[in-house]
């Protein structure tokens, strides 16, 4: 069974940081993990990705500030957020994928003005 759990989210001043994780579980190796946010009322959207191979990708909203990276513990993934902005509050929720994808069930984050 696969198990995907995030960690790290909380309330944090416009201008701070946060360190999220994700480990996932289940399946020896996976493709591709990534991190989406959803805020309310609105519709998820992908944030950041990363390959088995270390290529990443991210929104044009989080460049510059957010950075993506496999940790050494295997299936496992972090999201440094740097210069957060009150837009960045949301629910964030890490996908890992091999032939499906795989949910987490989310963390809050929360940054204040």
């Amino acid at each position: 069974q696969v198990h995907v759990v995030e960690s790290g989210g909380g309330l944090v001043q416009a201008g701070g940081s946060l360190r999220l994780s994700c480990a996932a579980s289940g399946i020896f190796s996976f493709n591709n993990m990534g991190w989406y946010r959803q805020a309310p009322g609105k519709q998820r959207e992908a944030v950041a990705a990363i390959t088995s191979g270390g290529s990443t990708n991210y929104a044009d909203s989080v460049k510059g500030r957010f950075t993506i990276s496999r940790g050494d513990a295997e299936n496992t993934v972090y999201l440094q957020m740097n210069g957060l902005k009150p837009e960045d509050t949301a629910v964030y929720y890490c996908r890992a994928t091999r032939v499906f994808d795989y949910w987490g069930q989310g963390t809050q984050v929360t940054v204040s003005s």
